[in-house]
């Protein structure tokens, strides 16, 4: 059982650098030889990323499209040892603590993750090195004349996780780790047939495309689940495990849940030495971690750890071989930009990618237990297709002041004004309104102190552009 016991503003479609590797095979069309020509042509796609309103069905997100574009390029997908990973939210943590644990175990780890905060590259990465410019170029290259003889043509996120695909299987990973982008069951990476399956937590969010309900939310999350692989899901509230047991049952799927068929705990403690952090024991008849600190901040981070430990150990039952105590030793080195990250000291500025109710929420506890600070102004923007009543309503619980803004690189943006709004509405609070985030910035730093503390949250648009913004 659980026991609680300043300044660039360029796109954000920016790049950066990388260790790199050698290219993945494949012709290059002289038209798209350079990396900002062969980007400019990927972007030139069709984005739901970009979108304020995509019908979720099988015709927008067309699984058989996938397939077709993966049998142009040789199925790279089908020789993958790999681990599928859904959930509302902790996706990208957990998958992060996982691969870092078994490239601690001497294992080459492929790790497919979005968005992404400054750079595209970060999607695609092998043993922590995103994928170099050259390798994404020559990608991009070998896709453009497969893409333009489609009738169906592919969206930039099918294309995107098709070349993750083809770059892990030319790098030769021993165990790729993906995260789905939106949903379960029409996602673009739902063609894998993994060996382990993960469930986050799961909470309101994309209730356009997925449903009103967590029960809804939870059945398309389990579209994931495949006959004879094991799913492993952290706790849920009764609503959405009851969907995620039904599903299991009628595809005949064993699913299990940390804290029930695998014992799990976790607790808070604090000292004066090491301040604030959160342990987790779980333990299988493979396994017995005990006592190990979750290395990114906050409570919620424990029912990630837990599910990434899990996930460990089922990959160690179906032969994948794990030594524990470098597992353990790779654990402790996990950094996942955009997570509760102090991006500056002068003055104290945190960022943190959540986006939606439940996110936020999380957030608040954490900033509470681990940060001190006299009072917080809080820089907040989100996209207007977002639960934006229940995100605003956790915002009011921790933050002193708050200030509305939108990342100037996503389309999908809600206007400032409206935010605002719908702030005084919900809390009865006066809020100030920033049409770009270096004006909130520069507003936020005139109204703090040393021991205040400046938050920016509700998009990783918004993150991503404040961790530009403060770079130089």
């Amino acid at each position: 059982m659980i026991r609680r016991n300043m300044l660039t503003t360029t796109s954000n479609k920016r790049q950066g650098t990388s260790k790199g590797s050698k290219a993945s095979p494949g012709p290059a069309k002289k038209a798209l030889r350079t990396y900002e020509s062969a980007l400019k042509y990927l972007f030139s796609q069709t984005d739901y990323e970009q979108m304020r309103r995509v019908r979720y069905n099988a015709d927008t997100f067309n699984l058989n499209r996938m397939r077709n574009l993966l049998k142009a390029v040789g199925d790279p997908h089908r020789d993958l040892q790999c681990v599928h990973i859904a959930g509302t939210k902790g996706k990208g943590s957990t998958a992060t603590m996982l691969a870092h644990m078994l490239a601690s175990c001497d294992h080459k780890v492929g790790l497919y993750t979005s968005p992404h905060i400054v750079d595209i590259r970060e999607r695609i990465r092998v043993n922590g090195d995103m994928i170099s410019r050259a390798d994404l170029t020559s990608l991009i290259c070998r896709f453009e004349p497969i893409i333009e003889k489609m009738d169906d043509k592919p969206t930039f996120f099918e294309i995107f996780t098709a070349m993750a695909f083809v770059h892990f299987a030319a790098q030769k990973v021993s165990v790729a780790v993906v995260e789905t982008g939106l949903g379960g069951r029409l996602d673009s990476t739902n063609v894998l047939k993994p060996a382990v399956c993960g469930i986050t937590s799961i909470s309101y969010d994309h209730m356009d495309q997925l449903g009103n309900t967590l029960a809804a939310i939870a059945t398309e999350k389990a579209g994931i689940f495949k006959k004879g692989t094991v799913a492993i899901s952290v706790p849920q509230v009764p609503e959405a495990k009851r969907a995620l047991k039904r599903a299991a049952k009628e595809g005949n799927i064993p699913l299990v849940f940390t804290g029930d068929e695998i014992e799990f705990s976790y607790r808070v403690e604090s000292s004066r030495t090491s301040g604030c952090q959160t342990r987790v024991c779980l333990t299988t008849p493979r396994s017995r971690f005990e006592h190990l600190t979750v290395p990114l901040l906050g409570e919620h981070q424990a029912l990630n750890c837990g599910l990434a430990l899990a996930l460990l150990d089922q990959l160690k039952a179906v032969g994948v071989k794990i030594d524990d105590a470098k597992a353990v030793s790779g654990l402790a080195d996990v950094y996942v930009p955009g997570r509760m990250e102090q991006i500056s000291t002068e003055p104290r500025i945190l960022v943190d990618g959540a986006h939606n109710a439940a996110s936020i929420s999380a957030l608040m506890r954490a900033i509470g237990q681990h940060i001190p600070y006299d009072s917080m102004v809080m820089i907040f923007g989100c996209a207007a297709d977002k639960d934006i009543n229940g995100m605003i309503s956790q915002v009011a619980t921790g933050a002193d002041k708050v200030i509305f803004t939108r990342a100037r690189d996503n389309a999908r943006a809600a206007l400032p004004e409206e935010l605002a709004e719908k702030y005084a509405a919900c809390t009865g609070r006066e809020a100030q309104i920033a049409q770009t985030l270096s004006t909130a910035l520069e507003i936020a730093g005139s109204a703090v102190t040393r021991e205040d503390l400046i938050c920016v949250c509700g998009s990783f648009y918004l993150v991503g552009e404040a961790k530009r913004l403060l770079k130089n």
